[in-house]
């Protein structure tokens, strides 16, 4: 009878009713935008790392960008438009992607990163229509789903990658996108007349205060989370992005061998939603100590992964500094973005913080794929990596009072 009043609740069901929609439809993006990872070892003999870096470079570029304009538009354009109108554009030319590479290298360094752009216009309004349609702790545990969508889609693209050639998973992408601009575009509009959704119904409260969003913005430590976005974003993404090609370079892996331990490692790495939000609770709902905690676990993983050279010890202890560096953003995306729902700019917000991480991995991914073509070690990279995770640590300090009232 308990779970029953509970499921009866108005707010639950269209919590959990929108929490499904964001989470299925932000799975098809991060499969899409995972495969060229999970692919590279097989694309690496043809193209080179340094084509397969750029790539990644020019879609983050791309990406950040999208994040930033798209993030402004969210908060004047409905969620059903934006993210339906961009998951339909982004399978279109991803699947043209395929057929660039065969005809110019510049074409399809071009059609990857529109792909980026057109991405870019479903995180930050999906923050925004959940946020401000959905009771605070009930935004939380939504934005908690479509993280973990986010993670479980790069093991689900290791899968694609060893069962299918490159150019297949590309297509297979490219349908799951299509199919679910159908399926967003039709159930937001049964939702909004079934009023689970309103637009244009907050009050910017906090828009009298001298100063305005800005102001509001840095008293609640948006230049910290800048930082972490910035850190995060190289290690979540570009580190991810170089696993086929690490796994099969500095361990031994054939091709195959590392699109299945890529697989593996990323399905691990997924239930870092998960554990941020047990380690969060436990640590009294406070960012500054939680952050601190996440970056000096994945600081000492990495150092790890650099002594212990033993494949599959090694292959553990990178699987484990990723997944507490994504911890680590999920304080980012899932607690601290949701919280900005009073100053009716969360889309803003969240497209900005977006913006910086994948400019911060942009730029990441470039400089990594020409480090690996020119012969620098990968342990020297990895060195790098521990290096950014330990900046980690430092931003997180110190511990001030905004934290557990501001992130309940």
């Amino acid at each position: 009878m308990k779970g029953q009043s509970v499921f009866q609740n108005e707010s639950v069901k269209k919590a959990i009713s929108l929490g499904v929609l964001c989470a299925v439809s932000y799975l098809a993006v991060y499969i899409a935008r995972n495969v060229l990872g999970a692919v590279s070892a097989q694309m690496e003999g043809a193209f080179g790392a340094a084509f397969i870096g750029n790539l990644g470079s020019v879609y983050y570029m791309f990406y950040a960008i999208g994040q930033l304009l798209n993030g402004v538009l969210g908060d004047r354009i409905k969620a059903r438009n934006m993210i339906s109108l961009g998951l339909l554009l982004a399978g279109i030319i991803n699947a043209f992607f395929v057929f660039a590479t065969e005809i110019s290298r510049p074409m399809a360094l071009v059609a990857y990163g529109v792909t980026g752009f057109f991405l870019a216009m479903i995180y930050a309004p999906m923050t925004k229509v959940v946020s401000e349609n959905t009771e605070p702790h009930h935004a939380v545990r939504c934005s908690l789903g479509y993280t973990f969508s986010s993670f479980l889609g790069s093991p689900i693209a290791g899968v694609l990658a060893a069962a299918f050639a490159w150019q297949t998973t590309f297509f297979v992408s490219s349908g799951a996108l299509i199919v679910m601009a159908v399926v967003c575009f039709t159930v937001f509009l049964m939702f909004e007349r079934r009023g689970y959704v309103k637009y244009g119904q907050f009050e910017k409260t906090v828009q009298t205060e001298k100063g305005g969003t800005v102001k509001v913005l840095l008293k609640r430590s948006i230049i910290k989370f800048t930082l972490v976005a910035a850190l995060t974003g190289v290690v979540r993404t570009t580190v991810v992005a170089f696993f086929t090609m690490y796994f099969s370079g500095a361990l031994g892996y054939s091709p195959e061998d590392s699109s299945l331990v890529y697989t593996v490692a990323t399905f691990i790495i997924s239930a870092a939603a998960f554990v941020a939000i047990f380690m969060y609770e436990r640590m009294g709902r406070r960012m500054n100590l939680s952050l601190f905690v996440m970056f000096a676990l994945s600081t000492l993983c990495l150092l790890l992964t650099f002594f212990v050279r033993v494949p599959l010890l090694n292959v553990a202890f990178l699987t484990l500094a990723v997944m507490f560096c994504n911890c680590s953003s999920t304080i980012l995306w899932s607690v601290y973005c949701p919280s900005l729902y009073d100053t009716g700019r969360v889309s803003s917000a969240t497209g900005f913080l977006d913006f910086i991480s994948y400019m911060a991995a942009a730029a990441a991914s470039s400089v990594f794929g020409k480090a690996v073509d020119i012969g620098v070690s990968w342990w020297t990279l990895v060195l790098v990596w521990t290096a950014l995770m330990a900046l980690g640590i430092l931003v997180a300090l110190p511990y001030d009072r905004f934290g557990k009232k501001k992130a309940a």
